[in-house]
């Protein structure tokens, strides 16, 4: 005899997934700054991983103009984020964060995922998140 087959989904709200990045106050702060100011008709933030440098991979963040296939697009305080799906498991995790400092100022990817970083600061070692 043939049971029929319930839909428990239908019936309860779907829980948000978890955001791979999240941004710090600053952060987004500085971002929508830069949006704000910037020539070309932007729709949010690439961030990424690029393999090179002498710890093996940087990390990379560019103004994103349209959705790339396969792309996660997110959003976190007001700020739409683009992230390449070749590093959506090296990112997991991680908080962007923008740090003002005394000489300057930049962007820190704050990554459970990094293992090491090179003594300039430019790359880092990162192992994907287990999913």
């Amino acid at each position: 005899m043939d049971r029929p087959v319930s839909d428990s989904s239908a019936s309860r709200p779907r829980r948000e997934r978890p955001k791979p990045v999240k941004l710090t106050d600053a952060a987004a702060a500085r971002i929508r700054q830069i949006m704000e100011g910037a020539d070309g008709k932007y729709l949010g933030v690439r961030v990424g991983v690029a393999n090179g440098g002498c710890a093996g991979m940087s990390y990379t963040m560019d103004y994103a103009a349209e959705a790339k296939p396969f792309e996660e697009v997110m959003e976190d305080k007001g700020v739409k984020i683009f992230i390449d799906p070749k590093a959506i498991l090296f990112l997991i995790g991680t908080e962007l964060d923008f740090v003002q400092e005394k000489l300057g100022a930049r962007f820190s990817f704050n990554n459970p995922n990094q293992t090491s970083a090179c003594g300039c600061g430019e790359s880092v070692q990162i192992t994907p998140a287990k999913g």
